[in-house]
């Protein structure tokens, strides 16, 4: 049997590209010529696309184009596919009328052999086995042609569920991508004070330097040249600028791929860890021994907590 699962848009021939979320849940329900039909689809985050259908017994040869369907539409995330099709209506209870004929002909001709047998009864009939199909059964007992037809259907019921769980997802994307522009406000006004703080820190640098030296050698007088050299050469090693920088352009550049959208969820990702590594760097040069550089301490770390959250959404993204 040909597999005729109606065939949906891609997102590059749609024209979206907002950002999509990999969460998400989606049902669609039809009714045609006689049979109810139900696809829901489930998706949770994962690094890769991860399928698993459960189809109706006699419609597995539908799997391989269900799969290229989704496989246009989505790409990454757990999904969990379930097709239901059962008998509706007038059709949910299915008579067997050649067998019961064949049975009823038999029961005939054992009253003429024992006519003292009392007339058949058409209830116990329809409870002997086969005569009557119950909702539910198996697609696989239709004809190759019935069978072509509700595989058609099966598409069209699909096509809906996968567009409903896109506008989810969609929808999904545009409450992350808010809060995730929130996330990057706080980094950017945490390295602005950090930068501020920064510029006060030479002085103290200095300050530091000569009344540690003069710990050390007590009343001897100290090369003023030489400190001014040595607090420049610490200061320089203490310097953030570069950081900063770099943090900057990061969180700009992560603020201008969730506006266009797309697949970003692994260049995001890199992004966050550049991000993780300014701030590890920023932590590293700061020193504690003045309220300035416990300042910036504090503020490295709320920028290191923000991007941790930011890592968390980020997950989510396809």
């Amino acid at each position: 049997m040909s597999s005729p699962v109606a065939r949906t848009n891609s997102p590059e021939s749609s024209g979206k590209s907002a950002l999509k979320s990999m969460t998400g849940f989606a049902e669609a329900r039809l009714e045609h010529d006689g049979w109810a039909l139900r696809v829901s689809l489930r998706s949770v985050n994962h690094r890769f696309l991860d399928l698993h259908l459960r189809l109706p017994e006699g419609l597995e040869a539908l799997e391989p184009e269900i799969r290229r369907v989704l496989r246009d539409r989505l790409r990454r995330g757990h999904v969990d596919v379930n097709v239901r099709v059962d008998a509706a209506g007038a059709a949910a209870v299915r008579i067997n009328r050649e067998l019961a004929d064949t049975y009823l002909r038999e029961v005939q001709a054992l009253r003429r052999q024992f006519p003292s047998a009392p007339e058949p009864d058409l209830v116990a009939l329809m409870r002997l086995p086969g005569v009557v199909a119950a909702s539910g059964a198996a697609a696989g007992a239709l004809g190759e042609e019935e069978l072509a037809g509700l595989a058609v259907q099966v598409g069209a019921c699909l096509e809906q569920a996968v567009e409903r769980l896109d506008q989810m997802q969609r929808a999904e994307g545009i409450a992350l991508a808010t809060e995730m522009r929130s996330r990057l406000a706080q980094i950017a006004s945490h390295a602005k004070q950090v930068e501020s703080l920064a510029v006060n820190l030479r002085p103290a640098y200095a300050a530091r330097l000569e009344a540690r030296l003069r710990e050390l050698l007590g009343d001897v007088n100290l090369d003023t040249a030489r400190l001014a050299q040595e607090a420049a050469m610490l200061a320089e090693r203490s310097d953030t600028s570069e950081e900063l920088a770099r943090l900057a352009s990061h969180v700009e550049q992560f603020g201008k791929l969730i506006a266009i959208g797309g697949e970003l969820g692994k260049k995001l990702d890199f992004l966050l860890q550049e991000m993780q590594r300014e701030a590890n760097t920023l932590l590293s040069k700061t020193s504690g021994a003045e309220s300035g550089g416990l300042q910036i301490t504090d503020f490295a770390l709320e920028i290191k907590s923000e991007i941790e959250k930011l890592r968390e959404q980020v997950q989510n993204i396809e």
